[in-house]
């Protein structure tokens, strides 16, 4: 449970004149849930996407047990067994749920394996209800939710969701977080996310980005309950 599996060292990135991270140092343990916050700009998508391979860091390092990542493509990454939720969709609408979910496995197994994967995530992501409907004609947390078994059928033990309650109802949030502490008995997991009110439901520990350095990483209470983190992104009402 203290194993690190992910660290970064000095991460910076630089477009042009404008430095979006800037030596970020971070840690994450194994089966540790993670929230990234932070106001728009902060660096918390930047550095998400340093962490997924969608861009190559400036500089610094970003190492996965022990192995650097650092210049690795999203695939690479994907293959080291990490499971990748961006914001654009990756779902095929025009097969089931079952469906979609078995060829996310079969990326990784044998045809035998990929069969009892897919059994296992549908039962352990209450899927069942939705197994044989074809993904295009479900509603936004439907989906969402597939697109959730579709990350886990790789038996990743490392997860990075990019805002997964985007736009779903208080009842789909809820089934959204039973799923994220499921995911979680087998995997640490990086959530960035906007929602205050999912972040209290879910998070122990949380990175606060500001201006493209970490500005606070602490206990969620802690963290809700700082002046100055209130002051820069969460404001009174928080």
């Amino acid at each position: 449970m203290t194993e690190t599996v992910l660290e970064t060292i000095g991460l910076t990135m630089q477009f042009g004149g404008v430095i979006a991270c800037d030596d970020v140092n971070f840690q994450l343990k194994s089966q540790e849930l993670r929230c990234l916050i932070g106001p728009n700009g902060a660096g918390k998508s930047t550095f998400f996407k340093c962490l997924t391979g969608l861009l190559r860091p400036t500089l610094g390092t970003v190492m996965m047990r022990n192995e650097e990542t650092t210049d690795w493509d999203t695939h690479s990454i994907a293959s080291h067994g990490v499971g990748i939720k961006t914001q654009v969709p990756s779902v095929l609408d025009g097969v089931s749920v079952h469906e979609n979910i078995w060829l996310a496995a079969r990326r990784f197994f044998s045809t035998k394996v990929a069969n009892e994967k897919t059994t296992e995530v549908i039962e352990r992501l209450s899927l069942e209800d939705i197994a044989k409907a074809e993904v295009g004609h479900l509603a936004h947390g439907e989906r969402q939710r597939v697109e959730l078994g579709i990350v886990a059928a790789g038996d990743p033990w490392l997860v990075l969701l990019d805002e997964p309650a985007a736009g779903m109802t208080s009842y789909d949030v809820d089934r959204m977080i039973e799923i994220i502490h499921e995911m979680k008995k087998s995997a640490a997991i990086i959530i960035v996310e906007h929602d205050m009110q999912f972040i209290r439901s879910i998070a122990t520990n949380v990175t606060v980005f500001h201006q493209g350095r970490v500005l606070m990483d602490d206990h969620v209470d802690v963290v809700m309950s700082n002046e100055t983190v209130r002051n820069v992104y969460l404001g009174k009402k928080a």
